[in-house]
């Protein structure tokens, strides 16, 4: 058997090096390629030998039930007439998915100690321990991606296109760094010391803070509430996560996927916590003396309320509040690559029906390139089709229609040209659902309202630069009160490029690409109106810690430690010749030249 698992390795080496080897211009040594497949096969047997050997547990969650009736309601909305329910529906099709009735404060502080239970044993596991639920969870989500975006989809309105891209490659991308990553970020560092202290131990030491809470948007009902439960969690957390009321029916669901995988190891599934509630109870969570940190993504005027609510206990605050991205097409893109560029720009503004907080909302090009993409656009964003196995999915309500048709309206009037979509649509078979068709305005300028807006939905707004200079550039991408992320396409060699990417007012920035931050876990959030703090990457995981500083004495074996000399004790014996003591320590550790620092021992002998 392992003779022929060898022939069939070296078999196969041999083909992909011919394989390389014929795409090349020139001929590879044999040595070099000998040094290529050891070092290869090194590699693998070090990976063999010291990877962790844990395997994922396989585990099964019950689906979510459905009303047995089949009914599409009449007025689809959350709100109920005479009830404090919840009414939960398909916002595609109006198809009603049941009723939850709200939690109470009462049944939030019975949450909040459930997970406090679980969280005082949760935060003694090892980094190990807690990399085996996150295997086991990313093997749940992997084995049941269908069912997943079938649910979110279902909740939100989305398709499954747009469910696998937003929910599952995100989350899994998400898992797969917090694995292989995430306990160098929560390792204690070593910190540098300095002269005076060079006989001090400096680590920083990065400790769960508790029970933490997550107010998190319906935009992506799985993802956005799965990605707080993992970095929490391996922080050695526990979590409440307030849930959308527009996402509800899914969230118990996609929280016991989580629960799942904590039992399958043995552990407490309290240790997560999800409420459902309206606005007024809502701050029963946020200014909640257990709770220990806020991520909250949302709206700006939801933020203030959170942020204030927050202040009465001091609880810290993580804002991601939306952004008016802009995504800028230089006119050294090319015309080999502008076809690509196209395309990125079509699934930015539309996936999720431009329900995305790091969508594009703005094209902005300088006058040589903007033409052009007019054109290749317009007939693009006509052939966009709607609904569940369309190109663009519902929007999750039907609530900021008449807005976003009065922003159109108001960006035409003063000399927008409106080329495709600009009102609401009905959709022949699901007449009940929310659709917004998708909408291509061009001509924007900076000083119109929905330059200024957040849209969050299927609008493709193109602005033309006055100029092609970076400067010019910069001045419309930076107009808006927020930032975000934002994204820019050009040449490499264009030195405007760099300039671009260093004078963006924003927390993120792709080059030659959308979104793609993300997509590797960088630090996910913005400046300005669209919030502050972040989350993802290391930062996302230390700012769920208490971020603990530990000063140690080096060499306490040979019994050296601070002592308080002789001329600083008191009472004070000599008040001048003190100072002048002190001074001569300042001068030995902080004088920039070695005859200053010999000064400065000079003085402090003199005076002990």
């Amino acid at each position: 058997m392992a003779t022929s698992t060898l022939d069939i390795a070296g078999s196969l080496m041999l083909r992909l090096q011919s394989a390389i080897q014929d795409s090349l211009p020139i001929e590879i040594p044999n040595f070099v390629w000998t040094l290529v497949w050891t070092c290869v096969g090194a590699s693998a047997l070090w990976y063999m030998a010291f990877r962790e050997k844990d395997q994922p547990i396989r585990y099964k969650i019950p689906s979510p039930k459905l009303p047995e009736k089949h009914e599409i309601l009449e007025q689809p909305s959350i709100k109920v007439s005479g009830s404090t329910a919840v009414q939960c529906y398909a916002p595609a099709t109006g198809q009603l998915l049941g009723l939850l009735n709200p939690a109470t404060p009462d049944s939030i502080d019975r949450a909040i100690k459930q997970a406090q239970a679980a969280q005082a044993k949760w935060a003694t596991t090892s980094f190990r321990a807690r990399r085996q639920v996150l295997r086991s969870l990313l093997q749940h989500v992997l084995d049941n991606q269908e069912e997943i975006c079938r649910i979110a989809c279902l909740d939100s309105g989305k398709t499954m296109v747009d469910a696998q891209l937003g929910e599952i490659l995100v989350t899994t991308e998400k898992l797969e760094w917090t694995i292989k990553h995430g306990e160098k970020a929560l390792r204690p560092s070593r910190r540098p010391t300095n002269l005076l202290m060079s006989y001090k131990r400096n680590t920083v030491h990065y400790e769960p803070l508790g029970i933490v809470a997550a107010l998190v948007s319906w935009n992506y009902p799985f993802h956005n509430l799965i990605g707080p439960i993992i970095s929490a969690i391996f922080a050695g957390n526990g979590i409440l996560v307030k849930v959308s009321e527009q996402t509800a029916w899914s969230s118990t669901y996609f929280a016991n996927i989580v629960r799942g995988a904590l039992a399958a190891h043995g552990h407490d599934p309290a240790l997560i916590q999800t409420v459902v509630c309206w606005p007024e109870t809502a701050g029963h969570i946020t200014s909640h003396p257990s709770i220990q940190h806020i991520t909250f993504i949302g709206s700006r005027p939801v933020c203030h309320k959170v942020a204030a609510s927050a202040a009465k206990t001091l609880t810290p605050v993580l804002a991601e509040l939306g952004g008016k991205d802009a995504s800028i097409v230089l006119d050294s893109v090319g015309k080999r690559d502008l076809p690509r560029v196209v395309e990125t720009l079509l699934r930015g503004s539309f996936q999720a029906s431009g329900q995305n907080c790091i969508g594009i909302e703005r094209i902005i090009s300088p006058p040589k390139t903007y033409e052009q993409l007019v054109k290749i656009l317009e007939p693009r964003v006509r052939a966009l089709r709607l609904g569940p196995q369309g190109d663009v999915g519902a929007m999750v309500s039907d609530n900021c229609f008449g807005h976003l048709e009065k922003l159109i309206d108001d960006a035409v009037s003063n000399g927008a040209r409106l080329l495709a979509g600009g009102k609401r649509f009905t959709h022949p078979d699901h007449p009940k659902g929310h659709y917004f068709t998708p909408t291509l305005l061009v001509d924007v300028t900076p000083d119109m309202a929905i330059a200024k807006e957040e849209c969050f939905a299927p609008i493709m707004v193109l602005m033309r630069a006055p100029s092609d200079s970076a400067a010019d550039i910069l001045a419309v991408a930076n107009a808006p009160d927020f930032g975000l992320g934002s994204s820019v396409f050009g040449s490499e060699s264009d030195p405007r490029l760099a300039t671009i990417v260093r004078g963006l007012r924003a927390g993120m920035v792709a080059v030659n690409d959308f979104g793609a931050t993300y997509a590797v876990q960088l630090p996910f959030g913005g400046v300005g109106g669209s919030g502050y703090g972040r989350f993802a990457g290391e930062e996302g995981l230390r700012g769920l810690c208490n971020i603990k500083a530990v000063c140690e004495d080096r060499f306490a074996w040979l019994g050296i430690r601070t002592s308080i000399p002789r001329p600083m004790q008191y009472p004070v014996p000599d008040q001048e010749r003190s100072w002048r003591f002190a001074r001569g320590v300042v001068e030995l550790g902080y004088r920039m030249t070695l005859l200053g620092k010999l000064q400065g021992l000079l003085g402090l002998l003199k005076n002990m």
